[in-house]
């Protein structure tokens, strides 16, 4: 379906373009981007939220992979000479680079097909970003904000919990959008911790942990974390081996964590060499 600029949504990048006014307002308000703020959106598409953000802040970056959008972008904010597009892989792209003076405050439309990806992308990144602002599948959504228990809990919540307040705040239906995607949408709020609540010792070994206990969620973590700690050890650190992955919150994960770190004879060094 194209639309009045003659855009064909592309299947491949999984584009949805959104177009509903009171949505965009809704979104815009939600942000509340200021004329000062280092704002980055990813996948800005035909530019319906990037328009709203440059009346308040001329100096907007956007980082864009389809190049048969970006003559459309520039066209239609030539009269912005501060407006920066970057045609670019989000999932490759060093955001680092982009982080002047202020943090990066980070909007962005995902596609469905890489949300999960970039968002550990960027996770990665959260030393140098205030605030990320997405729309992304309901479901998606719901994996990020979930608690111990819930049947979405997974390994996705708990790392982004592991860096990041997760604030769901409204959802958009499919006609929101041309074309109308197949599935509920929905906006999240992601707020960096200024000191994470549960630092690991080691971060990718609580990476490593968490991937493993979810890659068997139904049994219990004495099976399911059967190749990287005894019962003994779980039971040391106060952990119920009958329980399930999703029984675990993000503490008791990273004690499990912490327990395997000290236990490696090279735990101190690892430490520096760990941090994506």
């Amino acid at each position: 379906m194209s639309n009045k600029h003659g855009h064909q949504a592309r299947k491949r990048f999984g584009q949805n373009f959104l177009h509903d006014p009171g949505v965009i307002e809704r979104i815009i308000r939600a942000i509340n981007p200021k004329p000062d703020d280092a704002l980055v959106e990813i996948g800005p598409g035909l530019g319906a939220l990037t328009e709203e953000m440059l009346a308040v802040n001329p100096r907007l970056q956007v980082v864009e992979l389809d190049r048969n959008l970006i003559p459309i972008l520039r066209t239609k904010f030539f009269n912005y000479p501060e407006f920066r597009i970057h045609e670019a892989d989000a999932l490759k792209f060093d955001f680092g680079q982009l982080v002047d003076e202020k943090p990066l405050r980070i909007i962005g439309n995902l596609p469905y097909n890489i949300s999960t990806p970039l968002i550990f992308h960027l996770l990665g990144h959260s030393g140098v970003v205030q605030d990320m602002h997405f729309m992304l599948q309901k479901e998606v959504v719901q994996r990020l904000a979930a608690v111990p228990g819930d049947n979405n809990y997974g390994r996705l919540g708990i790392m982004a919990q592991y860096f990041c307040r997760v604030q769901p705040l409204f959802e958009v239906g499919p006609g929101a959008f041309r074309p109308a995607p197949k599935v509920d949408s929905a906006i999240v709020r992601l707020v960096p911790h200024k000191t994470l609540p549960h630092p690991a010792k080691d971060y990718k070994l609580l990476q490593a942990v968490v991937r493993t206990a979810f890659s068997a969620r139904r049994k219990t973590l004495r099976k399911a974390l059967a190749s990287m700690i005894t019962v003994e050890q779980l039971n040391s650190i106060g952990i119920n081996d009958g329980l399930r992955p999703e029984n675990l919150g993000l503490a008791e994960y990273v004690a499990i964590a912490d327990l395997l770190a000290d236990s490696k004879p090279e735990s101190h060094s690892v430490d520096e060499e760990s941090h994506d």
